[in-house]
């Protein structure tokens, strides 16, 4: 697998996979983007992901569609060290980014909020593993 890959098999588009994260799943915010997460025991791969933008705030597709592309792209730089993670605890995730903010993002924002959100999901990740030993 290739380090900074986003592929299909990486893809969250089940609805009813996202129905079950938006139900049961656990939930963070780190402004302007709501994370909802859920470990899971499937066998596919180590991190399916999926991104959404509200329409509420964003009629336009093509602004809608910029946002999802942002957030794809500072995921696909910034994932390596939560794969790192769950392989080593040997965990399976399923994660969804919500955009919830009402304007425009710069690319160097969403970066950092990104790393910011990485981290968070890592010491999740951690507190599980402290939970079962």
């Amino acid at each position: 697998m290739k380090i900074f890959s986003y592929d299909k098999k990486e893809k969250l588009k089940s609805r009813k996979q996202l129905q079950k994260i938006f139900t049961t799943g656990k939930t963070f915010s780190i402004f302007p983007v709501k994370v909802f997460f859920q470990f899971i025991d499937e066998q596919d791969s180590v991190v399916k992901a999926g991104v959404g933008v509200s329409k509420k705030y964003f009629k336009k597709a093509v602004d809608r569609n910029y946002i999802k592309r942002l957030l794809r792209e500072t995921y696909r730089t910034e994932k390596v060290p939560l794969h790192n993670q769950l392989s080593a605890s040997n965990k399976k995730l399923k994660i969804f980014f919500l955009f919830v903010d009402g304007h425009l993002p710069e690319h160097i924002l969403l970066q950092q909020k990104m790393k910011t959100i990485i981290d968070k999901l890592c010491n999740e990740i951690e507190k599980l593993n402290e939970a079962i030993s």
